[in-house]
């Protein structure tokens, strides 16, 4: 988090650390990547997902604390708003989520004495014995998983690849407009304790998890908000945790790596015609269950993980000369591509389902810090879009990031109240 990027090719893009030589030093480095601000919660992500970046190659993690009002030292209780930025490359949410965890543990615990000696010690132990000595870095997903022996594992890793991505069928997407400004919206709903307990019985009594109903919840939301096409299957994909897999000789002492592989969830689109729409909704959530179980126990998931690694990698890449010769107004169009044969593999949209994030937090080592809210979210490319599954101090969860300029007008904020309904509907009545 206090390193820098430095970029020579598109293939060969390195971490910069350069080791603090004293502990005031590294206090005083650290300074450059706070701030203080008066701004409410709505205002603070505002700013910094439709704003001037945050984040860049010089600085690639940032925390900014802010305080709604004008506050006054005698005030007994501080109500202020923490955002902690790092750009995903870095890690993956689970990462992200154990560091604010630390951090409030830390904060909640230590007088300001404790974490200046802990702080002489740390660096002590981690650079001043050390000296010039280079620092190991976490190493990358790929060096991560299991090898591939031989030259024939890898042609067929390639072609299993191939052939299971064929199979993803999905012919539903939100109809997307061009507009040269982006905004970020992040509407975000709760239920509170008691619904939540009630919530999980409920999808526990039919045998499935709350992923999984988000599922179809999605799938039947989408349903009600858009009948064209009900002949075509609505795709969907969510991210996969992958530390499981991962060699332990292969670990560093830090949780900051990124570890995800990506599963898709295929469901029909249309809506019975009669009978009652909770059955379809609970047998959907189960056909969700289903694949989802199958991602995770594929006996294949690693090779897949690797190849989907390459091919996101490549895409990347690809992406980032296409941003930089637009900026540099030298940008020309590609050839057009030959129109793929077979079915249509359009995902309508992608689900973080961060499981029960009260694992993660401590909330009893945090002492006198008591947390309320987590807002959980990413800067996101024009037309993008991201829904977000968690449960929270006890309370599940359910947040929208999308891009309020980049689709239909109206459609998407259907989809959202849809969402709502269906989730009151199928989980809280």
């Amino acid at each position: 988090m206090a390193s820098t990027i430095e970029m020579f090719t598109y293939d060969d893009i390195r971490f910069v650390y350069v080791s603090p030589h004293s502990a005031e030093n590294a206090l005083d480095d650290a300074g450059n990547n706070l701030e203080y601000r008066v701004q409410t919660k709505d205002e603070l992500i505002d700013s910094y997902l439709n704003g001037p970046r945050l984040l860049s190659d010089d600085r690639i993690s940032y925390l900014i604390v802010s305080f709604p009002h004008e506050t006054h030292s005698s005030i007994e209780t501080l109500k202020c708003e923490f955002l902690i930025s790092a750009a995903h490359f870095l890690g993956d949410g689970m990462a992200l989520h154990q560091f604010a965890n630390e951090f409030f543990g830390l904060l909640g615990s230590s007088s300001t004495s404790q974490l200046s000696r802990l702080l002489s010690s740390e660096w002590y132990e981690l650079c001043g014995k050390l000296g010039d000595q280079p620092r190991d870095l976490p190493s990358a997903l790929e060096s991560r998983l299991p090898p591939v022996h031989s030259k024939f594992s890898q042609i067929v890793a390639r072609a299993d690849f191939e052939r299971n991505q064929r199979k993803l069928i999905g012919g539903q997407t939100f109809p997307r407009v061009a507009k040269s400004t982006r905004r970020t919206v992040v509407p975000t709903v709760s239920f509170d304790e008691n619904r939540t307990k009630n919530i999980l019985t409920r999808c526990k009594d039919h045998g499935v998890s709350i992923s999984s109903a988000l599922f179809a919840i999605c799938n039947i939301a989408w349903a009600k908000t858009k009948s064209e096409k009900p002949e075509m299957p609505t795709l969907m994909y969510s991210a996969l945790n992958l530390r499981p897999y991962l060699l332990d000789n292969a670990l560093n002492d830090s949780y900051w790596f990124l570890a995800i592989g990506y599963f898709n969830v295929i469901l029909p689109s249309f809506l019975p015609r009669s009978g009652e729409l909770c059955r379809t909704f609970w047998h959907r959530a189960h056909l969700a269950k289903i694949q989802s179980t199958d991602a995770v126990k594929n006996p294949l998931i690693v090779s897949r993980s690797r190849e989907m690694a390459r091919e996101r990698g490549r895409k990347a890449r690809a992406w980032a000369k296409d941003d930089d010769d637009k900026a540099n107004g030298i940008w020309k169009a590609p050839p057009v591509a030959l129109k793929k044969s077979g079915p249509p593999s359009s995902a309508l949209i992608g689900l973080s389902l961060l499981g029960n994030l009260d694992g993660i937090y401590k909330h009893s080592s945090f002492h006198e810090i008591k947390l309320d809210t987590l807002t959980t979210g990413s800067r996101q490319r024009a037309g993008g879009m991201l829904l977000f599954g968690y449960t929270f101090l006890a309370k599940l969860w359910i947040s929208f990031g999308y891009d309020e300029n980049g689709f239909d007008e109206g459609i998407v904020e259907r989809f959202w109240s849809n969402v709502i309904s269906c989730t009151n509907e199928f989980l809280v009545n």
